[in-house]
């Protein structure tokens, strides 16, 4: 995999991800560009594997966050905070050469790609956020929320010690994190259990620290967005129980060119439930 150094030298990795597959200049080379896609978690990148097909539009660049995946643990564990692992990014675009890119974030790496939007707006010429993290808005997502969304799955074989575990976990009595599982996906299936296995955080560490004081300043990261001129695409899952629709639809109010879109039946994970809708509804954004 090739490598790349952060800006307090922690050697970084990523992958270069294309149907059919290229080398890493060439893929940087096409006239359309890569998609840089930050993953969430932190979780190693691979779960996010070629986004249900998205390569064969556009070249992926996928990098592993710092102390996950490839990519070194650094020296200073409060660089796994949020608002410093943008400028990693920052970093592989500079790495990458690109003038401008465009950038996606999955779930918690919404919140890096959200925070980069903030920061560097001038080299961003499109923005994707799938099943979003909010934290670097401050919008939160009440248990009230979840719950309906949740309740929506009560025909499903699974629901029962599903939303058990779920009212638990919200009511701060335990519940098992395992048995709400199926709540992420559209199915739950052989491949969604697969898909669940590989997405499991792998640096304990990073996670804790991840939205430790100071990581996210909403009220500046607002402000910042409501200047943003870049087109924003916010995709969510229908059952998106991470990143409720309702509350994915607020964030979208803070940019001022945004395309929500919903995808039906899918959870958290859109590119798994239906590739071919997902993949259609970016190709047709990022171009």
């Amino acid at each position: 995999m090739p490598t790349f150094h952060a800006p307090d030298g922690t050697r970084l990795a990523y992958r270069v991800t294309a149907d059919p597959a290229p080398s890493a200049v060439d893929a940087l080379a096409g006239a359309a560009g890569p998609i840089v896609c930050v993953p969430g978690g932190p979780a190693d990148s691979r779960y996010l594997g070629d986004l249900g097909g998205l390569s064969a539009h556009r070249p992926l660049i996928v990098p592993d966050l710092r102390g996950t995946g490839r990519s070194a643990v650094p020296e200073d564990p409060s660089s796994y905070r949020c608002d410093r692992l943008v400028d990693d990014v920052e970093a592989l675009r500079v790495h990458l050469g690109l003038p401008r890119m465009t950038l996606l974030g999955h779930s918690a790496g919404a919140n890096i790609a959200t925070q980069y939007a903030a920061r560097y707006p001038d080299r961003l010429d499109r923005l994707v956020l799938v099943g979003p993290g909010t934290r670097a808005v401050g919008l939160d997502i009440g248990a009230r929320t979840r719950r309906e969304l949740a309740l929506l799955r009560r025909d499903e074989p699974w629901f029962p010690t599903a939303f058990a575990a779920l009212e638990a976990i919200m009511e701060g009595t335990g519940g098992d994190t395992e048995a709400v599982a199926p709540f992420f996906h559209g199915r739950w299936d052989a491949e969604a259990r697969r898909h669940h296995e590989a997405g499991r955080p792998d640096n304990a560490e990073a996670v804790a620290l991840f939205g430790a004081e100071g990581a996210f300043t909403p009220e500046a990261t607002r402000a910042a967005l409501a200047g943003f001129e870049v087109p924003v695409l916010l995709l969510v899952g229908e059952f998106d129980l991470n990143s409720p629709p309702a509350s994915v639809a607020e964030l979208a109010t803070l940019f001022p060119d945004a395309v929500l879109v919903v995808q039906p039946g899918a959870g958290h994970h859109p590119w798994i439930d239906d590739p071919d809708r997902f993949v259609a509804t970016l190709a047709a954004f990022t171009g």
